[in-house]
């Protein structure tokens, strides 16, 4: 049959040449008996083709379903396809068959087929290669004789590179690829198909014939339409039922069709994004590097004490270091008691025969009290420092540490700060 006559008896409008390819193709395939996967965007009319491969097959004759694999929970979707015994699972009163038997010698179309559970596609992967499947709660093997056309509007190849789809269920379904192409890519067909669609409207609601003044005319044929051939017709539909005006005009058809941006289709910037998969590791960074450069002040110190015989004013340099010790210390028993400095260490000596008390108050201090070297700890406190800098306020605090507000309230609770 030619790809005109087909036209005519399926109702197809259009004369692009992809379209005429990819009926071509469904022709072609047609009297074999093999899988047939159909890719195309929502609303492009994939199912049409499922019929046409049905109605010119050797198959005609029989049964012809078609199954929405998206719609059905996955709890049940095994039972649908492949029917189930009773007392299979709670509320199975009875026996029931699948679609796999009630259509045996037709064709099944499985529409949405990247929607499919993964242990039903290795049932399904089963009845395309042995034709035999086993019902929900039963040990019987079956034997069918169905014809699987699929369908799906997602790249199948991405979903099998993130695992969400069965690498051999894909090449075993992919046996003639049939893609059906975006009405945007279909632009000499917009203004044919809009005009079958108002005249349908217009004689279905007994309302005046629509025409499209020029300029509405180009936007209709270069608006991208991301519904494709559905949403043309909702749109037409809704023109033919509202409009009193039947001259429509390119300000009127404007508010039927959804403002588009020109960066639809551009990714997502992400600078702005909470990094909640970097959060924990960003923090336990920051406590290694804050540990890292204690450790290094406290090496400087206790070797400036070893070689001069803990001299105050070689501490000059470490002052900063000392005081903070004291600030950082918590007294054991009472969290909330803290060491303070009375007086802040000397940087100049000025009396020398102070000299062997001051070093003797600073290392009797430093060895009462051993630093704890637990990230847990290290986090809370910096947590806490963080807190108590910008007085409470979480999204600051939240800012200092290098984390998200979520994180920070998370460690909150857990660390029950």
């Amino acid at each position: 049959m030619e790809v005109q006559e087909i036209k005519q008896r399926f109702g197809i409008i259009g004369n692009s040449p992809l379209l005429n390819r990819a009926i071509n193709i469904a022709n072609q395939v047609s009297p074999t008996d093999i899988s047939v996967l159909i890719t195309g965007e929502s609303g492009s009319g994939k199912e049409v083709f499922s019929h046409i491969i049905h109605q010119m097959s050797p198959r005609k004759h029989g049964p012809f379903i078609a199954v929405n694999c998206g719609a059905i929970p996955e709890g049940t979707i095994d039972s649908e396809l492949f029917g189930h015994e009773k007392g299979a699972y709670t509320g199975a009163v009875g026996e029931r068959k699948g679609y796999f038997e009630t259509v045996n010698g037709g064709t099944i179309f499985l529409d949405e087929i990247a929607e499919m559970p993964l242990g039903t596609q290795a049932r399904l992967l089963r009845v395309l290669e042995s034709g035999q499947y086993i019902k929900v709660g039963s040990s019987k093997v079956e034997k069918t004789n169905v014809r699987v056309i699929a369908a799906t509007n997602v790249d199948v190849y991405d979903a099998v590179k993130n695992g969400k789809f069965r690498e051999d269920l894909y090449y075993r379904l992919n046996t003639v690829p049939l893609r059906i192409p975006p009405l945007r890519d279909r632009k000499e067909d917009v203004y044919l198909l809009f005009r079958k669609f108002t005249s349908d409207f217009t004689d279905k609601y007994r309302t005046p014939p629509i025409q499209l003044d020029d300029e509405a005319q180009q936007i209709l044929i270069n608006y991208s339409w991301p519904g494709n051939v559905r949403q043309l017709k909702n749109m037409a539909e809704q023109l033919a039922v509202l409009e009193r005006d039947r001259i429509i005009t390119a300000q009127t058809l404007l508010t039927y069709i959804p403002h588009e941006t020109s960066n639809r289709n551009l990714p997502m910037r992400l600078d702005n994004q909470p990094k909640e998969d970097f959060s924990e590791r960003d923090i336990l960074y920051k406590v290694l590097f804050d540990m890292k450069r204690d450790m290094v002040e406290l090496k400087k110190l206790v070797a400036d004490i070893i070689e001069h015989g803990g001299v105050a004013a070689n501490y000059s340099n470490h002052s900063q270091t000392i005081n903070q010790l004291y600030r950082d210390i918590e007294l054991p028993g009472n969290p909330e008691a803290q060491f303070t400095l009375q007086q802040p260490v000397n940087t100049v000596n000025n009396n020398s025969n102070n000299n062997n008390v001051d070093a003797y108050n600073i290392t009797h201090d430093a060895e009462e009290v051993e630093e704890s070297l637990s990230l847990i700890e290290k986090e809370s406190d910096l947590i806490r420092k963080a807190l108590k800098k910008h007085k409470g306020k979480r999204k600051l605090a939240a800012n200092e540490l290098g984390i998200s507000e979520r994180t920070l309230y998370r460690k909150i609770k857990e660390l029950n700060l």
